[in-house]
């Protein structure tokens, strides 16, 4: 969303070069988004005349503070012939003389009918009338496969005597001991709580504490499992979530100042769904503001590995805060990359489920179309048991699809067919962590498939999310209020908003049929395998899954310089299932998983 490794929503840290990040055709997202439809493949180019003529976009010089260009107030009869010349410029077309004479008799009809609707009450939860389906034509049958959930029998040992140890136990160890008795929830989430209070503020982690809400919660599990109540592996576990997640009465601040003092009347339905599973929320954890990148209102929220670095975004909070032992498990958002590019900086597991899987009712909307919601865990098998949790349809979201979720923890990988480019392991950011985890894959007996992409520009479509994100926030461009947003530069909210106002609806229209080729073209991909395994910034991955709403699962795989780096699978839609067993098998095969930061394994 949610988050975007730039406009991810997701999003990523450019506070140090050493860290991994994302390659430069995705770091040049702004671009993308300021070209357009300039970009779109020939094999989509419109058919008008002159194409061969068109101009580039040409990127206005804006000074920090400038006000709304495009407000009522100024666009009126002032249109004149040369606008629409130096309009053609932004929309990459030429017209005749006598075209812009034709163009100029209408065109105030049509700003006039635009502007009709800007005082009109679109709240941000407010989806287009155009749902976003990930599944073509000879996918969208109903599935009817029951639900097959089936997690490894744990046995976790005697409980630690250290709370360190505790908080840093995975899901499956802690919910084990809650459930056997030898670990109170109100016990466990105090350690988390002092956790939070300990290390948040060096983290930056942390906006809002919820220590009497979880203390309650916790010793209301208490008493459910005392009377042999049991909800299951999230009864009385610890939460944190990415503060975007609506919790009534609690601010919810989208990390950006203009909304800091938003307070919500009701729970989002994923907090609503972990509450009927008896987890505890202790903390609304930090995002980017608006979902993009680390810096939010309150700072920047720092990587626990290396406390001068920022977390990468924008699901900051819940990838640091995991990391660092301050929660059992948190809820993240990614529009493009904010739930990778945390995961992959912090050490964290990042689950990015199946566009629609998980419904987005009462979270924040940053683009309808790619928003998911997915667990931030420290194992495969709690992404697996968070997901299992939270998904399934919601009246709310009308992109939320009921789908069976599949998985089992004894079902063997060995003959899995997964597939790989070679080009994507000789790259210039992979390194032999990568190459070794495709080994791992070798010697685990599963079938290794080359599989190529087409030639395709598909760094077009990140001008798709700036384009939703734009009409989400477009109060914040029309009355100036943008300028309350942190960051003012180039290639932060502010200025995207205003370039992605630029873009012609034609063009719009374009790109998304582009889309629908992409998402062609990745079926047929996956037909002939079960997964595919990369570097987790592997050619334009990360923006084609985003765009077609395959899932992914980002796991911890090595150090560099002690520093985690990642891999990611990328999956089949609604197979989540068989990434998480594939994923499991690895994670015990690299064995790096339960190493810890120094800087948090203080008592």
């Amino acid at each position: 969303m949610a988050g975007q490794p730039h406009p991810s929503s997701s999003t990523h840290s450019t506070s140090n070069k050493a860290a991994p990040h994302l390659p430069t055709s995705h770091r040049t997202f702004l671009a993308a988004v300021a070209l357009g439809a300039a970009n779109t493949p020939n094999v989509l180019a419109d058919k008008q005349r002159s194409a061969s003529q068109r101009t580039p976009t040409r990127k206005a010089a804006v000074t920090e503070g400038d006000p709304p260009t495009d407000t009522p107030e100024t666009v009126d009869s002032t249109i004149t012939l040369d606008t629409i010349a130096e309009a053609e410029k932004l929309a990459a077309v030429t017209y005749t003389p006598a075209e812009r004479r034709q163009v100029l008799e209408s065109i105030r009809r049509q700003v006039d009918r635009i502007k009709a609707i800007r005082p009109l009450d679109l709240p941000n939860p407010l989806a287009p009338a155009t749902v976003f389906e990930p599944r073509t034509h000879e996918h969208k049958h109903t599935d009817h496969r029951p639900t097959l959930f089936s997690p490894a029998g744990v046995n976790p040992g005697p409980l630690p005597d250290s709370d360190v140890d505790i908080a840093f136990a995975p899901v499956t160890k802690l919910a084990h001991w809650v459930k056997h008795h030898q670990l109170t929830s109100e016990r466990l989430t105090r350690i988390y709580l002092e956790r939070l209070k300990q290390f948040g503020p060096k983290l930056e982690c942390v906006v809002t504490l919820t220590q009497d809400l979880a203390l309650e919660q916790a010793r209301q599990a208490d008493r459910e499992i005392a009377a042999g109540r049991y909800r299951g592996p999230l009864h009385g576990i610890p939460w944190g979530a990415k503060d975007l997640f609506d919790t009534a009465g609690i601010p919810t601040t989208w990390g950006a100042a203009p909304y800091r003092d938003r307070v919500p009347e009701t729970d989002a339905v994923v907090v609503k769904k972990l509450r009927q599973a008896g987890a505890v929320l202790v903390a609304k954890l930090t995002l980017g503001a608006l979902a993009y990148g680390d810096v939010w209102f309150g700072g920047k929220t720092r990587n626990p590995w290396n406390p001068k670095q920022g977390s990468s975004g924008s699901s900051a909070g819940p990838a640091a805060a995991t990391a660092a032992g301050l929660v059992g498990f948190s809820l993240g958002t990614e529009t493009y990359g904010s739930i990778v590019s945390p995961s992959m900086r912090c050490g964290t597991t990042g689950l990015r489920p199946t566009f629609g899987r998980i419904p987005r009712t009462g979270a924040m909307a940053l683009s309808w179309s790619m928003d998911k919601v997915g667990p931030i865990t420290r194992t495969v098998e709690d992404a697996s048991i968070v997901l299992h949790a939270i998904q399934g349809r919601d009246d709310g979201d009308p992109a939320s699809i009921d789908a069976p979720y599949l998985y089992d923890a004894s079902h063997p990988v060995r003959n899995r067919r997964l597939g790989f480019s070679p080009a994507w392991f000789k790259a210039d950011h992979a390194n032999d962590i990568d190459r070794d985890a495709l080994q791992a894959a070798r010697d685990l007996g599963m079938n290794l498939v080359e599989i190529e992409l087409p030639d395709w520009p598909f760094d077009s479509l990140a001008a798709l999310v700036g384009i939703e994100a734009a009409a989400a926030f477009e109060q914040l461009t029309l009355t100036g209020r943008d300028e309350q947003l942190i960051r003012q530069d180039v290639n932060a909210w502010p200025n995207i908003f205003r370039q992605a106002r630029l873009v012609s609806a034609v063009d719009f229209v374009q790109l998304q049929r582009f889309r629908r080729q992409v998402m062609t073209m990745m079926d047929e991909r996956f037909q002939i395998v079960d997964a595919m395994l990369s570097p987790s910034f592997a050619a334009s991955m990360l923006l084609i899954t985003n765009m077609t709403g395959h899932p992914c699962l980002v796991l911890r795989a090595g150090f560099v310089h002690d520093q985690p780096h990642g891999v990611t699978l990328w999956g089949r839609l609604f197979e989540e299932g068989a990434l998480c067993e594939i994923g499991r098998a690895l994670e015990h095969r690299l064995a790096v998983w339960d190493r810890r930061p120094e800087l948090t394994e203080q008592p």
